[in-house]
């Protein structure tokens, strides 16, 4: 029997960048256990993805080669293995995949049902693609990190996000003021009506002197960074920061690494703290339904079809995108 056939992007080894990016022909995978079989409506490309293919995390991923990358996706259950006892063949949803697998950049996918969750009508198939990586990030920043609590209760919190025009900042600015918080935020110039539309109290232009200082326009020193960029040093943020405040990275590199080992060993106050998600299906789910009730929104930078995914990968290495970059099947 002859096998079926999908459409997919892979590459076949690290490095390369948009040219390591090939369109292939291959096996439509198959579910097994808790898995779900996919037909994809949208994916997202993340930052971690590209990151991958250049090596960042080897020798952890991924897993093995040639390699579909891309884990943000939405679309319609196929297939159901046989240990899948909540979802059904029909289903619209969203998933978040495995980075050791990858596979979105595909026509088809397969989920573990953990991590796949429902996606109502009022919920577009890109919006929904786009939440998993980026709007899990953001939440745990804030939620589990900094300590905001999303109904609005406890003191108010003074909070830095920079890079706030970007997939996880859209996020991070929107869920923060669900809280009780003072949102300052950093991006570039031509986006600052943008973020002051996600509800941002104080935005810097982080080319000018006081962006790039960091220094809150009300003079307000801030409990919470959710950083969302790289190259800013600790000596920035230090003196912007509380008595008690704290640095969460979500991209850490070697000396933010470094210095959060240090901060923590002297009993330092202030504290550089490192994130790495681990995706709960549950909190993908609770995003959703806040996209459902129009506490959040996902903002879409482009979108392009699976045959022009290569410009879609080029497009966020260049990095600047505002919002997410989707591709559609």
């Amino acid at each position: 029997m002859e096998a079926k056939l999908m459409h997919a992007l892979r590459y076949e080894s690290y490095g390369g960048g948009v040219d390591g990016l090939k369109n292939v022909e291959v096996r439509i995978p198959t579910p097994v256990k808790d898995e779900v079989l996919l037909k994809l409506e949208a994916a997202t490309i993340n930052p971690v993805d590209w990151k991958i293919q250049k090596g960042m995390l080897r020798p952890l991923l991924p897993r093995r080669f040639p390699y579909i990358p891309c884990t943000d996706v939405a679309g319609e259950v196929l297939e159901v293995g046989p240990a899948v006892n909540n979802l059904k063949v029909g289903d619209k949803v969203v998933a978040m995949l495995s980075h050791f697998e990858g596979g979105g950049l595909a026509e088809y996918a397969v989920a573990k049902q953990s991590l796949t969750v429902q996606r109502p009508s009022e919920v577009s198939a890109a919006e929904g693609a786009a939440l998993p990586v980026a709007g899990l990030t953001a939440l745990k920043a804030l939620t589990e990190s900094a300590e905001v609590k999303l109904d609005g209760s406890g003191k108010q919190k003074n909070i830095l996000i920079t890079a706030a025009s970007g997939g996880v900042g859209h996020y991070a600015v929107q869920l923060a003021k669900l809280g009780n918080t003072h949102v300052t935020a950093t991006c570039g110039a031509r986006n600052i009506e943008f973020v002051k539309s996600l509800g941002a109290d104080e935005v810097l232009d982080y080319k000018t002197p006081d962006g790039a200082s960091l220094k809150s326009p009300s003079g307000r020193k801030y409990d919470a960074v959710i950083h969302c960029t790289t190259d800013i040093p600790w000596k920035t943020f230090e003196p912007n920061l509380n008595e008690n405040g704290k640095v969460i990275d979500i991209t850490p590199g070697p000396s933010a690494i470094i210095t959060s080992i240090v901060k923590k060993f002297t009993f330092s106050k202030k504290q550089l703290l490192p994130l790495l998600l681990i995706p709960k299906g549950e909190n993908l789910d609770y995003l959703v339904k806040l996209v459902k009730e129009g506490k959040i929104k996902t903002i879409i930078d482009s979108k392009h079809p699976l045959c022009q995914a290569r410009d879609a990968w080029g497009k966020s290495i260049g990095g600047h995108a505002t919002g997410k970059i989707i591709v559609e099947p």
